[in-house]
């Protein structure tokens, strides 16, 4: 495989073959902007509209560039260099935004850690990313993240913890106000911009490298496919690290074409739209758990929100049933969205209100997009069967950060991406999410690897061994069920709640459910099989509703 020679550590980034390039070029998929460049324009070019509100702060194209750029000197005196890794984990809010746009300019690497993420997550990224720096606030949803920051520096002391405070900005905290003005740095398209971070981690995790050169291309393209102009007034909702709320097209995508970002930091259902009514929201982007929060909630008090015009779903699949209740009862359309941060999106249409939006999750973003669908053996499956996907484009990328044993099985040897993602096309070329793969489960729109999950379990003196197995859920799409078999005494829920959370593991990785067996029922090679347990969970929940 042929590697670039730009990175942020030791390893080299996977690139595309020669012809791939050529033609990607050739056909205007890829060009020679870098994201400094394209802030720099819009900062000129809408100079003084608002770009960002948040609560009852603004600030204009103008004024974001200005805060970005000293910031982005500002890091540079702390011996952050061009191509060095810092983790970022803040909460949502302007000071996000504009410090991810200092790293932009100043060719610091983030890794886009999110604010639920503990001590498991942040060292796994640390290390696998060589980042020499960790952009943290002192608190998240009213708990401290004194011990995080703790047992961070006591297993990596050389770590750099730059620290803001809540309410406050890392502009201000570092007083980069005193800093340049301009930019000290040329970035390269080739040049790696992003870590964005795998659904599963298997106890190590898989850094996403992107590029400036593909990850525009992705924005561009999805600018493109969703309609976003001027005229879009954009509300973030969810953690603005996610690939969904920050390309596709997301924030940025809103920002390069001039329109208005309007932030939040909740997700109830009163403040989101009161914050559509007032701001004049015209499209937001939710996953289906909280899609089905709004829509209980609109249906007991219809909210006033005739501003939005696009409700953007994707992150796990929408059932049909709740597909068909966007447009009565939010009196928006809605665009269903199906991709992964290693680069395949798909749209249905904007504004599209024909079955098609609401049973499939539409169409690739681009003419360059490949898709097959295969079997276990990887022979493609006739239309309309399930298989795996498999897919390669321009945005898509060609292997993971790291040692090359983090590719195998999931890139082939024509450079196709194994998604983990079972799917169906349709006659029409319309993608049908039908679920994931069997070692990884989505809970809300995040995905959470089984292997990794079991491993912390058996650090536990009382549990001998564990299988995780994801369950059907009408709210989350799966729920997490971890299935111990245990000395005499078990612990209690609670108990093994505590223990999991004291190993450092993100809220949203603990599992739902405990099942204590007294034994696994095995494959015919001695494996547990995971089938049996899904099974027995399937039985005993419809025994509770014949009890009922």
């Amino acid at each position: 495989m042929q590697k670039s020679s730009s990175c942020a550590a030791s390893y080299k980034i996977p690139v595309w073959p020669k012809d791939l390039r050529e033609n990607y070029l050739r056909e205007g998929f890829w060009n020679d902007e870098t994201f400094d460049q394209r802030i720099k324009d819009i900062s000129q070019t809408y100079a003084d509209d608002i770009a960002l509100c948040f609560n009852n702060e603004t600030l204009t194209y103008k004024q974001l560039y200005l805060r970005a750029v000293q910031l982005a000197n500002k890091l540079h005196t702390f011996n952050l260099k061009k191509g060095d890794a810092v983790i970022l984990q803040l909460p949502n809010s302007i000071n996000y935004v504009e410090t991810l746009f200092a790293l932009f300019i100043s060719g610091i690497v983030p890794v886009f850690a999110l604010p639920s993420h503990r001590e498991n997550e942040i060292l796994s990224f640390a290390r696998a990313a060589q980042a020499k720096a960790w952009i943290y606030q002192d608190t998240f949803e009213g708990e401290t993240t004194i011990g995080l920051t703790h047992a961070v520096n006591q297993h990596l002391p050389a770590l750099l913890q730059l620290r803001v405070s809540a309410g406050s900005t890392l502009h201000t905290s570092l007083e980069a106000h005193l800093a340049p003005a301009k930019p000290g740095v040329v970035n390269h398209p080739d040049d790696l911009v992003c870590f964005q971070l795998s659904g599963g981690t298997t106890g190590t995790p898989k850094l996403i490298p992107r590029c400036h050169r593909d990850y525009l291309c992705n924005i561009r393209s999805a600018i493109s496919a969703c309609d976003f102009s001027r005229k879009t007034v954009y509300l973030a909702v969810l953690p603005l690290g996610h690939n969904f709320p920050l390309a596709c097209p997301g924030f940025i995508g809103t920002l390069f074409v001039g329109g208005r970002v309007i932030i939040s930091d909740q997700t109830v259902p009163d403040h989101c739209f009161s914050l559509i009514k007032q701001q004049g929201v015209t499209v937001t982007s939710i996953v289906p758990p909280l899609a089905m929060v709004w829509l209980d909630a609109a249906e007991v008090c219809p909210p006033d929100i005739t501003s939005l015009k696009t409700l953007q779903v994707g992150g796990a699949k929408m059932s049909y049933e709740a597909a068909k209740r966007v447009t009565p009862v939010l009196g928006c359309a809605l665009q269903q969205v199906f991709g992964m941060a290693e680069g395949l999106i798909c749209f249905t249409k904007p504004g599209d209100m024909s079955l098609r939006t609401l049973t499939t999750q539409g169409q690739p973003m681009t003419p360059a997009d490949e898709i097959r669908v295969v079997d276990e053996e990887g022979k493609d499956v006739a239309v309309g069967e399930v298989g795996y996907l498999l897919t390669r484009g321009p945005y898509t990328i060609r292997g993971y950060y790291g040692p090359e044993s983090l590719n195998v099985g999931k890139f082939n040897n024509e450079g196709f991406y194994r998604s983990g993602d079972l799917v169906r096309l349709t006659l029409d070329g319309d993608v049908i999410s039908e679920g994931r793969d069997k070692d990884q489960i989505n809970r809300g729109g995040e995905k959470i690897d089984c292997g990794e999950l079991e491993d912390i379990l058996l650090r536990h003196p009382n549990i001998k061994d564990a299988a995780i197995v994801g369950i059907q859920d009408d709210y989350l799409g799966e729920i997490i069920c971890a299935f111990l078999l245990c000395d005499a005494h078990p612990p209690t829920a609670v108990a093994l709640r505590q223990f999991l959370a004291g190993e450092g593991v993100a809220r949203f990785k603990i599992p739902d459910r405990f099942n204590f067996p007294p034994a696994f029922d095995l494959t015919g090679v001695g494996k547990v099989s995971k089938k049996q347990l899904r099974i027995k969970l399937k039985q005993e929940y419809l025994l509770s509703i014949e009890g009922k």
